[in-house]
């Protein structure tokens, strides 16, 4: 069983030609409104490739509220801990230019106030796996997290919205999961020389002394921990928007790791599922099943 714990936002999205600079103005298209957040994204990717999934996170009483959850209900997400308190719903607002690139900036409404009582006692066991992300207050995370590892569970950490740890604030966490200017962020947070990305990963997972992985785009993505260095590519794609290709590629992780995968294999599948979630249009309804991850690798 996986947990998530993490935000639940609406994902206000406008299309441009290209991204504007500081002050200035472009004209864009008609916005749309996707459910999104990087915890209800997790929980969905997850669920779409498989896994039996749980979402513990708070949304508000506002009209865009229903459109929160909007994917996660009709896929069978477990939503009987998502709070709802007075006031907004979280909010993404994303501009995506014609490259399939984006700026985002973050109103976290409801999510400020989720916090680790939501959990149901007896949430965790050896067996499972709690996601978590940093777009809720951090020292629930930690909470929740100390919860979990003490149960034994896996505990995977994607550290974005990037916020410098030391190696004490991780001491509950199996994976740490960055992009690659995250792992550089972190690295030089840390004291550590920059680099190439897989020595970055090295570096940050010998220090921290946790499995660390770092997605890298087109690239595919690079793991350094107990298992080794290990590198898989992504499938070759043609980007429409990259919005939640990340989180994608944490949830898949986190459901083929759940179900006895090894790290090799679940890598293989979370990049695939990543690039396969650039080719369409907002975050959510990108997200790949498990039929269609399986056949993009099979091809």
């Amino acid at each position: 069983m996986i947990t998530v714990f993490g935000s639940i936002n609406v994902d206000l999205v406008c299309r441009v030609a290209r991204l504007p600079h500081h002050g200035e103005t472009v004209h864009g298209s008609d916005y749309l409104l996707i459910p999104g957040g990087k915890g209800a994204n997790q929980a969905l990717a997850a669920r779409r490739a498989g896994a039996g999934v749980r979402l513990i996170g708070t949304i508000g009483d506002d009209d865009i509220s229903r459109v929160a959850l909007s994917e996660l209900t009709p896929a069978g997400v477990d939503l009987s801990s998502v709070a709802r308190r007075s006031g907004t719903t979280g909010v993404a607002i994303i501009t995506v230019d014609d490259a399939g690139e984006n700026t985002i900036a973050l109103s976290p409404g409801a999510n400020a106030v989720t916090h680790a009582g939501q959990v149901p006692a007896g949430a965790f066991g050896p067996r499972d796996t709690l996601l978590l992300q940093m777009e809720v207050p951090f020292q629930e995370n930690l909470a929740v997290a100390r919860a979990a590892g003490k149960a034994g569970a896996r505990v995977v950490l994607s550290v974005a919205p990037f916020l410098a740890l030391a190696a004490e604030r991780v001491t509950d966490v199996s994976i740490l999961i960055v992009n690659e200017h995250e792992a550089a962020d972190f690295a030089h947070s840390l004291g550590l020389p920059g680099g190439a990305a897989e020595a970055t990963v090295e570096a940050l997972s010998e220090k921290l002394g946790r499995t660390v992985i770092a997605t890298l785009g087109p690239a595919g993505a690079v793991a350094a921990g107990r298992d080794g260095v290990i590198s898989v590519p992504a499938l070759k794609v043609v980007p429409a928007d990259t919005t939640g290709a990340g989180d994608t590629f944490a949830g898949v992780l986190a459901a083929y790791l759940d179900e006895g995968a090894d790290m090799r294999d679940a890598m293989l599948r979370a990049a695939a599922a990543g690039s396969l979630a650039c080719t369409k249009p907002g975050a959510q309804p990108s997200f790949p099943k498990r039929a269609e991850i399986e056949a993009a690798l099979k091809k």
